[in-house]
């Protein structure tokens, strides 16, 4: 017995139509709908994010940056 049956498939749909009617259904359908794309828009937000943060050097690296041009400042000057 299969249970994904083309009749159990129609006799279930028509249970929940008779159960939670077709207004709740559909109020049910465009609720689950924004939930999907807001899930979606988050993702892509979390996604450029990411990106963005790679991207850009760490604070440990532009702290040894200004270190490495202060100590070149400082042997020039000792130069003088």
């Amino acid at each position: 017995m299969d249970i994904f049956a083309p009749k159990h498939l129609l006799l279930i749909l028509a249970i929940v139509l008779l159960v939670f009617g077709t207004k709740k259904l559909r109020t049910i359908g465009s609720d689950l709908g924004a939930a999907v794309k807001g899930f979606k828009d988050s993702m892509k937000t979390g996604e450029a994010a990411a990106q963005a943060e790679s991207s850009s050097p760490s604070i440990n690296q532009l702290g040894a940056q200004t270190s490495d041009t202060s100590q070149h400042k400082t042997t020039d000057q000792n130069k003088v």
